[in-house]
C-alpha cells in the first residue's frame, strides 16, 4: 500500500519519512494523480510504504498514518485494495478508526471519491450525497477486492493439492546453507541457542528443529552402518 497525507486546500512543508516514501509520493503525485485532483488538494506528500498484506487490520504503517494524521486530512490510495482486504469485521473497524479522525478516503479508480472535494460538489447536500454513493462504492470495491484475495488462496491450495496428488509438489525447499551455518555454530561451536539464533537470523525454534532434525539423521546413518 501506498498511502499519502494531504490537506484540501492547505500549503503544507512536511518531511516524508523515508527516501523511499518521497519516491513513492512523487510518483504518485506527478503521474497518476489527475491535475484537478493535484491542484484542490495542493499536497502534504507523506507517504506510507506498506509491505504487509492487506487481508491484515494490523499493519504497522497503516497503523501509522492513521496516528500521524489529523481531523479533515485525506488517504490518497491508487486503488481501493490498497487499503483493504479485510473481511467485513475488520473492515467495519477501519472504516470507524477513519471515520473517528474525521479522514477522507481517495482512490485513483474511484472518481466519486475525489468529485466532493472539487468546486463541482459547491453545496452541502451534493457533497453528503456524493459522500453516500462513495461510501458505498468504498465497501462495493473492498468486498471485490476481499473476494479477489480469497479467490487466488484458495486457487493456490487447491494448485498445491493437484500437485501432491500428482506427486509434483516439493514444497518450501530448506535453505542448505543457513542450516549448515545454524549447524557450525550450534553443535560445533557450542553456542548457545538463544546465540545460535541471533547469529543465524532465525528463530529458537528453527534452531532446535534443525539440530534435532540433523541429530536423527546422524543416528539412522550411524544405525544402518
Amino acid at each position: 500500500m501506498v498511502g499519502i497525507g494531504a490537506r484540501q486546500g492547505l500549503e503544507h512543508s512536511a518531511q516524508p519519512f523515508t527516501r523511499q516514501a518521497q519516491v513513492s509520493a512523487d510518483n504518485v503525485v506527478e503521474h497518476i494523480i489527475p491535475d484537478k485532483l493535484n491542484r484542490t488538494l495542493r499536497l502534504t506528500r507523506c507517504a506510507y510504504v506498506e509491505n504487509a498484506s492487506g487481508a491484515s487490520l494490523e499493519r504497522p504503517e497503516l497503523t501509522r498514518m492513521l496516528s500521524d494524521m489529523e481531523s479533515g486530512d485525506v488517504i490518497l490510495i491508487e486503488q481501493v485494495d490498497r487499503l483493504s482486504r479485510l473481511n467485513d469485521d475488520d473492515w467495519d473497524t477501519l472504516k470507524r478508526r477513519i471515520l473517528e479522525k474525521d479522514l477522507s478516503v481517495i482512490s485513483l479508480d474511484l472518481p466519486t471519491s475525489h468529485i466532493a472535494l472539487t468546486h463541482a460538489a459547491s453545496d452541502d447536500f451534493t457533497r453528503s450525497m456524493l459522500r453516500a454513493v462513495n461510501g458505498m462504492m468504498l465497501d462495493m470495491l473492498a468486498a471485490i477486492a476481499r473476494k479477489d484475495y480469497e479467490d487466488r488462496r484458495r486457487r493456490q491450495r487447491e494448485g498445491v493439492n493437484k500437485a501432491r496428488q500428482e506427486g509434483k509438489y516439493a514444497g518450501r525447499q530448506p535453505d542448505a546453507a543457513k542450516h549448515e551455518l545454524i549447524r557450525t555454530l550450534r553443535l560445533q561451536n557450542g553456542k548457545s541457542i538463544n546465540e545460535t539464533a541471533r547469529l543465524a537470523g532465525v528463530s529458537r525454534m528453527t534452531v532446535i528443529r534443525v539440530c534435532k532434525n540433523y541429530k536423527a539423521e546422524q543416528g539412522t546413518a550411524s544405525a544402518g552402518i
